[in-house]
């Protein structure tokens, strides 16, 4: 099983949960854009996208770089690759369970017969 960072993942899912920060980062996953670029869809003030984008930058999300006087910006995806893997994880878990749960309510008759207390009669 992968070794995740609790830490991280935390941030990871924190930076996911605000639908701003997840369209800027739908943004980025087109490439690479500027702070003023990223900032022009939404009806918020560019100190408001910054602070997004450091909570990005914090979780490792986006990295920030300079261009003469343009802030550029970058989509890192492994955060979300390991929260990815995460989610698999137990998306497994769960999908087995329920498959086991399914096979058990298949066979109701093999059910019905036992009593609480291991018998096959009907109860009294």
């Amino acid at each position: 099983m992968v070794k995740y960072s609790e830490a991280r993942l935390d941030r990871t899912f924190s930076a996911l949960s605000d639908p701003t920060r997840r369209a800027i980062l739908a943004r980025l996953g087109k490439g690479a854009a500027s702070v003023g670029e990223l900032a022009r869809p939404f009806d918020i003030s560019l100190p408001a996208v910054s602070r997004h984008l450091r909570t990005l930058e914090a979780a490792g999300l986006v990295v920030r770089h300079r261009e003469g006087r343009v802030r550029r910006c970058v989509l890192n995806a492994q955060p979300l690759d390991d929260a990815a893997a995460l989610i698999e994880t137990y998306r497994r878990f769960w999908e087995s369970q329920l498959d086991r749960l399914s096979r058990f309510l298949e066979r109701p008759e093999e059910h019905e017969e036992e009593n609480n207390d291991g018998t096959s009669e009907p109860p009294g």
